[in-house]
């Protein structure tokens, strides 16, 4: 299967020699890097050659390494029913250039590239209506880059007076903790009916297992 999978990788790197960046195999899957420039053209490639025909897009998704100079990856994982193969698609991008959207060559792209650029703000040139799809439309950043604050820049709360959802910032005025040990949602200081009889139960345990010890050893 390896041997196939790189015979495979060879193929569409002769037929797109300036596209395909780097072919490997890893763990039994094909990936491929490939230019954004290129991605378009590609993709209509793997989707429609005869010895590809990838025609199911079944994932988009980004990930995020601030420390490279294009600090997102998007990866693109296809099938072909026809061949029974899987291969992944990576290109990379920064906050500045935009990806060029396949929602023109698989339709799940749509909703996919939604969900990159609400998560990475990953934006996709060509997609008919990029915006939010998991998060609000007033929501601030983008929640899975690396640099995002764990608390958020915003809160939500009703306002019973505005009779309204309110937006404000994130305040974190308390800078410690006590923990009550003695509240019940901290753990209950009293014994349970019953423990009593597993504290006898250990005692008597290592007891008769002593006895047993000692005869052993006399015999």
């Amino acid at each position: 299967m390896t041997q196939a999978l790189l015979d495979l990788g060879e193929y569409i790197r002769l037929a797109h020699p300036n596209d395909v960046l780097a072919v490997r195999v890893r763990v039994g899957e094909l990936s491929l890097q490939v230019s954004r420039e290129g991605l378009v053209r590609l993709m209509t490639f793997l989707r429609d050659d005869p010895a590809c025909q990838f025609r199911e897009l079944m994932d988009l998704c980004g990930v995020d390494y601030p420390e490279r100079e294009e600090r997102f990856e998007v990866v693109y994982n296809l099938l072909s029913l026809k061949h029974n193969h899987r291969i992944r698609v990576r290109t990379t991008t920064d906050e500045g250039n935009p990806v060029p959207s396949l929602v023109g060559l698989f339709s799940t792209a749509n909703w996919f590239e939604r969900e990159a650029w609400d998560m990475y703000g990953i934006f996709f040139s060509g997609h008919p209506d990029l915006r939010r799809i998991l998060s609000d439309y007033g929501f601030e950043g983008h929640p899975l880059r690396k640099d995002f604050p764990l608390t958020g820049y915003v809160e939500v709360r009703y306002d019973d007076e505005l009779k309204r959802v309110v937006y404000e910032p994130v305040k974190l005025p308390q800078e410690m903790r006590d923990f009550d040990f003695l509240s019940p949602w901290e753990g209950a200081p009293h014994r349970l009916p019953g423990d009593e009889k597993a504290s006898e139960g250990k005692a008597g345990g290592g007891k008769a297992g002593a006895a047993e010890a000692g005869a052993a050893e006399k015999r």
